[in-house]
């Protein structure tokens, strides 16, 4: 089960553009929480706040608690708008959560012992994480921040699938619902060689 944080939000007025220009000048982000059965509300955020927030996994995967003048609503990260080339976050969306409702959710995952696994200590092998998160399904109190893969038996030519995840309990994923086409791979161990070869055959096949 995923920790709640909480975050301190003030509402606003929905207003032009020219309004949400000024709001980030003064150091605040505009942003919206809709979803459940109430109406879509404006609020605004410290930036600064938000900026440190962002470096963790918590931030887009956990239940965040926004604190509206001592009023909690449970949301989840919807959506998080950058500027292209500033510091700086111009709009989130968040999603309220209803504790009864399954939710999906992007969740991090966590690779460990992957140096001291036989593959990792060979030094013709090639260890290459080929998703860094996945998409699970399941109650509110049960969504993970991260989901922790363990590498320390990973040998060379070794694949490790996302039906081989060890999950929360009350976790799933509904990739593997959709059958075993759908059990992409989470980490490979190749030998450089190969790997090589591979890159070729896909220049080939671009071409």
């Amino acid at each position: 089960m995923s920790k709640t944080h909480e975050i301190k939000v003030t509402k606003r007025e929905l207003q032009r553009k020219g309004a949400s220009r000024r709001l980030r000048h003064a150091g605040v982000i505009p942003a919206i929480v809709y979803g459940g059965n109430a109406e879509p509300v404006a609020i605004s955020l410290d930036h600064n706040e938000i900026w440190l927030a962002q470096y963790n996994d918590w931030f887009y995967s956990s239940i965040l608690d926004l604190n509206l003048d001592g009023k909690v609503e449970r949301v989840l990260l919807r959506d998080m708008q950058r500027h292209p080339f500033k510091q700086l976050i111009l709009h989130l969306d968040f999603l309220r959560v209803n504790e009864n409702e399954v939710l999906t959710a992007a969740v991090p995952l966590h690779f460990i012992n992957e140096e001291t696994s036989p593959a990792g200590k060979a030094s013709d092998i090639v260890v290459t994480h080929e998703v860094k998160e996945v998409t699970v399904s399941c109650l509110p109190k049960d969504l993970p921040e991260s989901i922790e893969v363990d590498l320390g038996a990973l040998e060379a030519g070794g694949v490790i699938h996302l039906s081989d995840l060890k999950l929360p309990k009350g976790v799933e994923l509904p990739a593997l619902a959709l059958g075993k086409d759908h059990d992409d791979a989470v980490v490979t161990a190749k030998h450089g060689k190969e790997d090589a070869a591979d890159a070729a055959e896909d220049a080939e096949a671009a071409e």
